[in-house]
């Protein structure tokens, strides 16, 4: 048994380490949708320095400047807060979420939230920063069956993930906490008035970003993205075949289906 533990060990662990270089073909929250998923990955280069700097302004400011994945005092305060049924304090980091989407489900619990924080380190200690951010705005979810900033650039906005100016990135961001309640507008935008009733909450998140993080980014500019390792504006990279340039099949056959083009 003991064998078979370090065995599985030994693979898990060669599994985030892969990361570092491979874009994962799913994952466990991807595959887990029950209408399916639309992701195509990119450099995270040719994002929008708006939408990076927007990201780390709304999931995770200490990002750039956190040894590990994250704070031990803020995470016992989470558990604590968990504990005796108050909201979260804070959220999880950028790790704690990719470990969480990567590898684990939704589930609530205290066991599957350690389980979380141990592979957060795991990812911490092994994937720098710069990847890591580009992990996370490649598979983050930001709409029913929306996934990554490619294909949210392009459902939502016409728009390449390169060009996102930052009230469309601001936006996009205020989505994540929510994002299975949004639909594109008719010729493009978000429509909250959706089926399940529950567009308000999507809505809500949405307007709490545009509160909050303009101010930050007209503070902190891009300083945050170059110190996490991203030079240079997305505008100044050269053309590449995986830069989402031009919009994905996929998207454009899911805008003709829901007739919003």
């Amino acid at each position: 048994m003991v064998t078979v533990l370090a065995a599985l060990g030994v693979v898990q662990a060669l599994v985030v380490l892969s990361l570092r270089w491979v874009d994962p073909p799913t994952t466990a929250f991807m595959a887990a949708n029950p209408d399916g998923a639309i992701q195509q990955s990119v450099p995270v280069e040719h994002v929008s320095r708006n939408f990076l700097a927007a990201v780390i302004a709304h999931e995770d400011s200490q990002l750039p400047y956190r040894p590990g994945a994250f704070d031990w005092d803020v995470l016992w305060g989470r558990a604590y807060a968990h504990m005796i049924g108050e909201e979260d304090p804070s959220g999880s980091t950028i790790p704690q979420q990719m470990a969480k989407n990567l590898f684990l489900n939704q589930e609530l619990s205290a066991g599957r939230k350690a389980v979380e924080a141990g592979i957060a380190m795991e990812m911490a200690a092994l994937i720098d920063d710069r990847r890591m951010l580009e992990l996370y705005v490649n598979y983050a979810q930001f709409g029913p069956t929306i996934y990554g900033v490619c294909a949210a650039g392009w459902y939502y906005f016409d728009s390449p993930p390169a060009e996102l100016s930052e009230a469309e990135a601001v936006q996009l961001v205020g989505l994540l906490p929510s994002p299975g309640h949004v639909q594109r507008a008719p010729g493009g935008g978000m429509d909250f008035e959706v089926d399940d009733g529950l567009g308000w909450l999507s809505r809500s998140h949405v307007i709490n970003a545009q509160n909050r993080v303009p101010a930050w980014i007209d503070r902190l500019g891009f300083k945050p993205v170059e110190d996490v390792g991203i030079e240079g504006l997305a505008s100044e990279q050269e053309p590449s075949d995986d830069d989402c340039s031009t919009r994905p099949e996929e998207v454009a056959e899911l805008i003709a289906a829901e007739g919003t083009a």
